[in-house]
């Protein structure tokens, strides 16, 4: 048995080429059967591996003096074999109540918060985590019970970022039989056999009958069939990613797709709908400032968006992204807490004063990532140099204060060309700038009076015309 799992073990770290001679490996070990055979069997391959075992433990203060119990537990064994102990504690039952987040969601963010940091800190290169092929065949069991997809299917990965599962492919049964041909004891979590959970029922009610009446060979099954949609999805992920980099523009801060693009990423319609849904999915991803589960309802919300949507129609989205329909495209937009949906942010408020008395001004405008240059210039004599350079107002009919400002509700201006004064909103919206990309929309104030406005002709009062003697020029670049 000792033989065969060493050979199994290795196996899995050799296929998946988690770990490199030299590395400071983490053992996450609990104090249970699953986590004390794995530090064992890696003991047992540290030559043949050659890294260097290092044993962590995260105390979730949930079972009060048990807790602390698992904790002297695994610190002993560490000693016992020589390794350097890591250990961290966190009061996850205040934390969740605090945060008002499920109990096990807190508890799981907490552990790896802190495994995360310690790979970070260069004290450790991976951490092994305990996952047996039982925790595999009770998580793709639970995602189908819940309702899943492909990425669903996937359940755990053995790999993720510095976090490696090498018993991903051995059963928790195995393990136990290994320990106790070792003579070695292990702590035994009581809230493990708590069926009030639906992890727990599905490992001592589920599982079990389905071996006994349908199939045993359930959980072998049940991991081969993780191993292949984790396949199909990092393939179909590959497609979708290459798609998008040749369908999406990136816009402000957001992304925008042709709806016809999104709706037929493919020639093949049958093709198209499946890929559709995941440049969704991909999108929605890059883009979420905070965490949020997208379903499959959101998807089919924002395809039926693109499909039928009217202009202006919009839908907000988990993670605190918005998606809107401007003509005939998708804009998707992160909004989070700094961008309440429908209020620009007051990140992108700005005010500058120009001062043109010293010579050329420069403004460097970070709210909008970009930097405007006023200079004066005679004219018409270099009238030519304004074709290239931007905009041109007459110096001598603007009034101080210069101010160089985001547009506000209720500003006012006639471009030339135009009869009448119009608000810049009404402007904004007839070149179909979206709210989003207007949101720290610069202007140019000439004594309270908007004289120039980014994307339009500047104000009839202040163009340059034939009586013009010297005109200052407005040129915008990006910083």
């Amino acid at each position: 048995m000792r033989s065969t799992l060493s050979q199994e073990l290795f196996k899995q770290i050799y296929d998946t080429q988690c770990l490199r001679p030299g590395d400071r490996v983490g053992v996450a070990v609990s104090g249970g059967a699953d986590s004390v055979a794995m530090l064992l069997l890696l003991l047992d391959l540290g030559e043949k591996l050659g890294v260097v075992l290092r044993v962590v433990h995260f105390n979730h203060k949930l079972r009060g003096k048990a807790s602390d119990l698992d904790e002297k537990f695994v610190a002993k064994l560490a000693a016992k074999h020589g390794l350097e102990f890591h250990a961290a504690s966190v009061h996850v039952a205040q934390k969740a109540k605090k945060e008002r987040a499920n109990l096990e969601d807190t508890a799981r963010r907490a552990r790896y918060d802190y495994f995360h940091s310690l790979v970070e800190s260069g004290a450790l290169a991976r951490i092994a985590v305990a996952h047996t092929a039982d925790d595999q065949a009770e998580t793709v069991l639970a995602h189908i019970l819940r309702g899943t997809g492909l990425t669903g299917l996937g359940g755990i990965h053995p790999v993720t970022g510095s976090i490696i599962r090498p018993l991903l492919k051995i059963r928790r049964g195995e393990l136990r039989v290994y320990l106790r041909a070792k003579k070695q004891k292990w702590r035994e979590d009581a809230t493990n056999r708590d069926t009030t959970r639906t992890r727990a029922r599905i490992r001592r009610n589920l599982l079990p009958l389905i071996e006994k009446q349908f199939q045993p060979a359930v959980v072998e099954h049940l991991t081969t069939l993780a191993d292949l949609a984790r396949e199909d999805e990092a393939f179909l992920e590959a497609v979708a990613a290459r798609r998008v980099a040749e369908l999406v523009q990136k816009g402000g801060e957001g992304l925008r797709i042709a709806a016809t693009d999104l709706l037929e990423p493919l020639t093949r319609a049958q093709e198209a709908r499946a890929l559709s849904k995941r440049l969704v999915r991909h999108i929605v991803k890059s883009l979420k400032p905070r965490s949020g589960q997208l379903g499959a309802g959101h998807v089919k919300a924002v395809l039926e968006l693109a499909r039928h949507g009217q202009s202006g129609a919009s839908l907000p989205l988990p993670g605190g992204v918005e998606v809107r329909r401007e003509r005939d495209a998708l804009a998707f937009h992160a909004v989070g807490e700094k961008f309440a949906s429908g209020t620009p942010s007051k990140a992108r408020e700005f005010e500058y004063n120009i001062d043109l008395v010293h010579g050329p001004e420069e403004v460097r405008v970070p709210e909008l990532g970009c930097v405007f240059r006023f200079r004066v210039i005679d004219w018409p004599g270099k009238r030519a140099e304004t074709s290239r350079d931007g905009a041109v107002l007459d110096r001598d009919r603007l009034r101080f204060p210069l101010m160089m400002r985001n547009w506000r509700s209720g500003d006012r201006m006639r471009p030339l060309g135009h009869r009448s004064a119009h608000k810049l909103k009404r402007l904004l919206n007839e070149k179909h700038v979206s709210r989003w990309a207007r949101d720290g929309w610069p202007v140019l104030t000439s004594g309270g009076i908007l004289a120039w406005a980014r994307g339009f002709h500047v104000a009839a009062e202040f163009a340059a015309d034939e009586r013009t003697r010297a005109g200052m020029v407005i040129a915008e670049e990006a910083l």
